[in-house]
């Protein structure tokens, strides 16, 4: 016999009625192991998912440095460049792609090899001033063969995905390698590499003209209609004047990539095991997910507008989005305290979550791959209940668990705050720890929080001499590999006279504290469940639903008892209230 699915329930509670908290304990703090003085005006940090290097953007250019000697490695300089932005992801053995976004809203694509950074390719060269094209966003897949970016141009806003000539770029970086260099190490500066591929350019959905032919257009039709406003002025789809309306404001958009869902290699060439397969996107003020196949563009017709090839129509407007980490589960974040989980191989949701408290926007929506419940809380394959990390603007952090068939639950994991300068600016969960998350504030407080106990694990300090770096977006990495945390803290003004340069690089490194490793998680083999076919998954969910039969009947006649004596006990009140109204007449 199955065991019962309700201890998930009673051992997160509900979230609705949580008892009075016991009195806090003073958490510990957890000392500094690291420093180091970064770069003028460092404005980005990132770090390679191996834990080999870090990637410092800032004044003139960006610095590859050494992740665990905090020295630098190599450096790329341009006077008068700013770069606001920098993401690094690993193409072969010490080989990295790098791309970056200065604050003119150019995107470029580096190569870091054999100590070395290389200038790829520039995504928007602007020939004409007239017409920028200004990145909002830029993003690069684990590999670097695929790249993605929200661009504005005269207020128009579009998304682009590409398609990087990684294999090509690795064999003309070994080549410039292997070429004899001058002095001052101008190799490679004349090199002509490989030119990147526009994949397609996905815009905004407008109104089709005449009726809507099948159920996606009538879906985004009706998205756009209440998105826009235009169903105040007219509900007809075929008025000329709600077809040519415009919207004063131009959408942003949302993306992320997907990976195959079924756990096939496919063909080497077409779908390489481990390449995404699509990309779903979203814009704000909408409440359709679509989702797009990854297909090279057509010859000659690179004006064709891509049809999305899925559409997850939702009950309220998206405010925020997140994937898990084999993409097979998508969470929304939507209006009036909702959360939707879609699972992609069946298109249907998974679970609806309603979290509690005010109805206050969502402002953010994360996975928490490392929280686990215990076995017996779910039987059911391709099941696993899963827990999202969710925050509200006004402070609020939740942490949400959900599951299909199970009971969902929320934990609150911060209130909010009296004071505007406790808000968070940061909450995140932490890859490598059991049920852990790091939350920053705007008075430049950092804690580690633990959900199970709802309990602060300890405090990250800076020294009394320097602050967190830009308390509203504090400029940090975290990574997994090294399970440690490098931000930048700025030295407190002491007066007119201070120099230009006194920022510096701390290090927290979390798996040298004995105060957490009872926290660390231990490593688990990724579960296959989720890759199955649509046919094995039926065939074990049809034999646990057999086996379970005497429990599931059991239940229901608990609840068959529980509902009549409930309505015995309404009888008997109805009753006593007529008497009682019999009696006053």
């Amino acid at each position: 016999m199955l065991p019962k699915r309700k201890n998930t329930a009673e051992m997160l509670g509900a979230g609705k009625e949580d008892p009075k908290p016991e009195p806090p304990v003073r958490a510990p703090f957890l000392e500094l192991t690291g420093v180091a003085q970064l770069p003028e005006n460092t404005n980005c940090l990132t770090c390679a998912a191996d834990g080999r290097f870090l990637g410092l953007a800032h004044t003139q250019g960006l610095s590859v440095w050494g992740a665990s000697s905090f020295t630098p490695v190599a450096e790329w300089l341009e006077p008068q460049l700013e770069l606001i932005f920098i993401q690094m992801t690993r193409m072969a053995e010490m080989t990295y792609l790098l791309g970056t976004v200065d604050d003119m809203g150019v995107a470029r694509v580096f190569g870091f090899h054999s100590d070395v950074i290389h200038l790829l390719n520039i995504i928007n060269i602007m020939e004409d001033v007239t017409v920028r094209s200004i990145f909002l966003t830029f993003d690069l897949h684990e590999g670097g063969h695929y790249g993605a970016a929200s661009v504005s141009c005269n207020g128009v806003v579009w998304l682009e995905v590409y398609q990087f000539p990684v294999e090509q770029w690795l064999k003309e970086l070994e080549m410039v390698s292997s070429q004899k260099t001058d002095e001052n190490g101008t190799e490679g500066s004349d090199m002509k590499w490989s030119p990147f591929t526009l994949m397609m350019k996905i815009s905004p959905p407008t109104l089709p003209a005449g009726k809507p032919s099948d159920f996606v257009t009538h879906c985004l039709t009706v998205d756009i209609i209440r998105s826009s406003g235009l169903h105040k002025e007219q509900s007809s789809f075929g008025s000329d004047a709600a077809i040519t309306k415009q919207t004063h404001e131009s959408p942003s958009c949302t993306q992320h990539f997907l990976l195959p869902c079924d756990g096939s290699t496919g063909d080497s060439k077409a779908n390489p095991a481990g390449h995404p397969v699509a990309v779903a996107v979203w814009w704000s003020g909408s409440t359709s997910l679509l989702k797009y196949l990854l297909q090279k563009p057509l010859k000659n017709k690179s004006d064709v507008t891509p049809m999305p090839e899925m559409l997850w129509p939702n009950a309220k407007e998206i405010l925020c989005s997140a994937v898990s980490r084999c993409t097979y589960l998508i969470a929304l974040g939507l209006e009036d305290g909702m959360v939707s989980i879609w699972n992609r191989q069946s298109g249907a949701p998974v679970s609806i979550v309603l979290v509690p408290g005010e109805t206050v926007a969502f402002s953010s929506i994360k996975f928490v791959d490392n929280w686990s419940v215990p076995a017996q809380d779910w039987d059911i394959v391709g099941t696993e209940p899963v827990g999202m990390l969710v925050s509200r603007k006004n402070g609020e952090i939740y942490m949400v668990t959900a599951g299909l068939g199970l009971q969902s639950s929320t934990i609150q994991l911060f209130q909010r705050p009296e004071d505007s300068r406790d808000l968070p600016t940061v909450a995140i969960p932490v890859p490598f720890l059991q049920a852990v998350s790091l939350i920053m504030q705007r008075s430049g407080k950092m804690f580690l929080t633990e959900a199970i106990n709802r309990e602060t694990v300890c405090y990250l300090t800076l020294p009394t001499s320097h602050q967190t770096a830009s308390v509203y977006n504090p400029i940090y990495t975290l990574s997994a590999e090294l399970q440690a945390l490098f931000i930048r803290g700025d030295q407190e003004s002491s007066g007119l006279l201070e120099s230009q340069n006194q920022s510096q690089l701390f290090v927290f490194y979390f798996s040298q504290s004995d105060i957490i490793k009872p926290h660390i998680d231990c490593p688990r083999q990724p579960t296959a469940l989720h890759h199955g076919t649509l046919e094995e998954i039926c065939n074990v969910y049809l034999e646990q639903r057999a086996q379970s039969v005497d429990e599931r009947n059991k239940a229901l006649e608990q609840t068959w008892r529980k509902m009549q004596k409930t309505a015995s006990a309404l009888q008997r009140t109805l009753r006593s209230r007529k008497h009682q109204k019999d009696a006053n007449q």
